[in-house]
């Protein structure tokens, strides 16, 4: 695993030109605090939701986290194959890694672990998820890698930051419009799906059917937009996320252990896994690699995170709502800003200025991230601590956390049910803590 940490190891930082020049420290750290910002949003979430993942539309601080991975993801490959002798054994590589990438991924998110209180694994292959963080991962970054492989460019000096790229930036726009086209021009009919309980959140021990009426077009909905329309299509229902994050919605109306009611609409018991693009990472790594100073280097990321968030909000006031789950141009714009000019904060703090020893933590969960994402992901860190006990094997500090977090939660409810062992049924509690616990990977 150690040869593709996240896409971009600590030797591939370096280009396949220069293996002596020096390190870029701040990849590192950049590529770390995604691994913090996972990991908070994914526990902390539950206790506080203002840092879990917006129900739909908006921007909370989970939905910086995936953009924030490809973003870093498309950072390596300019550094990587900014001279590539043989573009076919550079493809071959690319796409190995890729797919090393992507059957982790199935591996970790296809539903093969169970959760913290069913130490049992395994999956049906007729419902495994297909499409889960690294998968989405490892596609964008093979889009990047194959453009900067295989797409020409020219002198920066000779014609410029833009012109050097076109070709980048073509597939860029073409793919954004292609998106675009497809989320607004599609005719999106109604629909129904099954829901087992092998797969639903429901009480009910019998399958049900579910119609839901859309017969529109272009509407960006959770229950009739034609991303999931494409998604079901071509993925099939089955394969798809069974508990995105718009089950969150008012409408919906999930309960305390994170069922939905039958008398909520159709569409929130339906799965739905989010969208997902990478290319803009590209742009901060051609001026890595193609400029050697500081300044103009921060000069040149500052300027770009700054127009392409100029343009996202002007598409955000103009009506295109800001969406991770269908990765609108706007989020993609928004996000990636943000992503670029943290970067640049990095760079300045780090490469610049020095200020190592504050951010060695950082830089070592950088260097470390598939390994912390592995443990993180199948949950393999938490049993382990749960593992850790007094006298009862239920009284351990993850079993502890999550009832006082359960407990406070169903106190701001209902304020006339006291938190204590003779209100709530421990027990039971633990029966339900994977079903309700609010998660960064969707």
């Amino acid at each position: 695993m150690a040869d593709y940490e996240l896409i971009v190891t600590k030797d591939e930082d370096q280009p396949l030109t220069n293996r002596r020049s020096p390190r870029v420290a701040s990849l590192d750290v950049f590529r770390g605090l995604c691994v913090f910002l996972m990991m908070l949003v994914d526990y902390g979430g539950s206790i506080f939701p203002m840092i879990a993942h917006s129900p739909w539309n908006g921007l909370h601080l989970a939905d910086f986290v995936m953009p924030f991975f490809l973003f870093i993801a498309g950072v390596s490959p300019p550094l990587v194959y900014k001279k590539v002798p043989d573009r076919l054994k550079a493809t071959s590589k690319v796409v190995l890694r890729a797919l090393k990438l992507f059957f982790l991924g199935v591996i970790l998110q296809g539903g093969y672990f169970h959760g913290v209180t069913s130490m049992t694994y395994g999956v049906d292959i007729e419902r495994i998820r297909l499409f889960g963080i690294l998968q989405r991962i490892s596609i964008g970054y093979i889009v990047g890698a194959l453009c900067e492989i295989w797409l020409s460019h020219q002198s920066w000096r000779e014609v410029g930051f833009l012109k050097s790229y076109y070709s980048h930036w073509c597939v860029a726009f073409s793919l954004s419009a292609i998106y675009a086209g497809l989320l607004y021009g599609l005719y999106v009919p109604d629909w129904q799906f099954k829901v087992s309980p092998g797969t639903s959140l429901l009480p009910s021990n019998d399958s049900s059917v579910y119609l839901v009426k859309c017969s529109v077009r272009g509407n960006l909905g959770p229950a009739c937009n034609s991303a999931g329309m494409i998604d079901r299509y071509v993925l099939g229902i089955d394969h798809l996320y069974t508990k995105p994050v718009y089950k969150n919605l008012k409408e919906c109306n999930v309960t305390t252990n994170g069922q939905v009611p039958e008398s909520s609409p159709s569409w929130c018991h339906a799965p739905f896994d989010p969208e997902v693009t990478c290319i803009f990472g590209l742009q901060y790594g051609h001026v890595l690699a193609q400029l050697q100073d500081h300044k103009s280097r921060l000069e040149n990321w500052s300027l770009f995170s700054v127009a392409i968030f100029a343009i996202g909000l002007l598409l955000a006031i103009i009506g295109i709502p800001v969406n991770k789950s269908l990765y609108t141009i706007s989020y993609m714009l928004i996000t990636s800003a943000a992503a670029g000019i943290t970067f640049c904060i990095l760079y300045l703090l780090v490469d610049v200025y020095g200020f190592r020893r504050i951010t060695f933590v950082l830089e070592w969960m950088g260097m470390h991230s598939l390994s912390i994402f592995v443990l993180v992901s199948s949950n393999l860190a938490i049993i382990a601590i749960q593992g850790l006990y007094l006298h009862d094997p239920k009284s351990n500090i993850v079993n502890s956390l999550d009832y006082n977090a359960f407990c406070s939660q169903v106190t701001r409810r209902r304020s006339s049910l006291p938190c204590t062992g003779k209100s709530l049924d421990q027990d039971a509690y633990l029966q339900v803590v994977p079903k309700s616990r609010k998660s960064f990977f969707a």
